[in-house]
């Protein structure tokens, strides 16, 4: 079987890490995510990680509560790299060859990031975890994965939620919520729908990168979204077909 894309970024949020227990790092998370990264890695597709670090601390909140804005997004980045070892331990158990790379330099634990070495990684089918975000305060890891995948000509992120697409409200509390199967990039920001954040959502409109946003509580999703499977909610340039 021949997969429909060949080099994917994979987008999680801190909170994805956490569970149920809504905070920290759970094991069985780690291990489900591991899995269903080598699932796709062994089809022979390219896969680079970007990870958040809301299970830990999240840099607006912070701010609100009265601390300076850019330390409060920097503790944040830190909190992604501590997500970023974590996946990459889950990553070898699992037999994947890893390497993170970090927009905030910290050689002891994980190579600066580089485009070209990122690229050159994914060309010898090592996963690569992408974390500090950008490196930048006031930028999400939302804009992160977006910069990162035009950076190293991904085909596609794949934003992993605990919800299986995109709705008009939050399908938690409204169960008249209405999931939508195909949206377009202005549709994602002129209905504020909860996709990426204005700036990642323009970013990718711009270099013309779909998302595809899905259940990663559901096993053997990206393998089925990789394979051509319709799964979740997909975002594209043009109208929504």
């Amino acid at each position: 079987m021949e997969p429909k894309y060949k080099r994917i970024v994979l987008k999680f949020s801190g909170e994805a890490l956490a569970g149920e227990k809504g905070f920290g790092l759970d094991p069985e998370v780690l291990m489900s995510i591991a899995q269903q990264t080598k699932e796709v890695n062994d089809l022979g597709v390219q896969v680079a990680v970007v990870v958040g670090g809301g299970n830990f601390w999240r840099g607006l909140p912070g701010s609100n509560r009265g601390m300076d804005r850019a330390t409060a997004d920097y503790m944040g980045m830190l909190a992604t790299v501590i997500n970023a070892l974590a996946l990459q331990d889950a990553f070898e158990k699992v037999g994947l060859e890893t390497r993170v790379q970090t927009a905030i330099e910290m050689r002891e634990i994980a190579e600066p990031y580089i485009r070209r070495r990122a690229i050159r990684h994914l060309e010898k089918n090592r996963v690569v975890i992408f974390a500090a975000g950008t490196g930048n305060p006031f930028f999400s890891t939302d804009t992160a994965a977006a910069l990162r995948a035009a950076e190293v000509d991904a085909e596609v992120i794949l934003m992993a939620k605990k919800v299986d697409g995109v709705y008009d409200a939050d399908p938690r509390k409204d169960p008249l919520a209405k999931k939508f199967d195909d949206l377009n990039f202005m549709e994602v920001l002129n209905r504020r729908l909860n996709v990426m954040d204005s700036t990642a959502t323009s970013l990718c409109m711009d270099n013309q990168i779909p998302i595809i946003v899905f259940n990663i509580q559901e096993p053997g999703n990206i393998k089925r979204i990789v394979s051509g499977e319709k799964i979740g909610t997909f975002v594209r340039g043009d109208s929504a077909e």
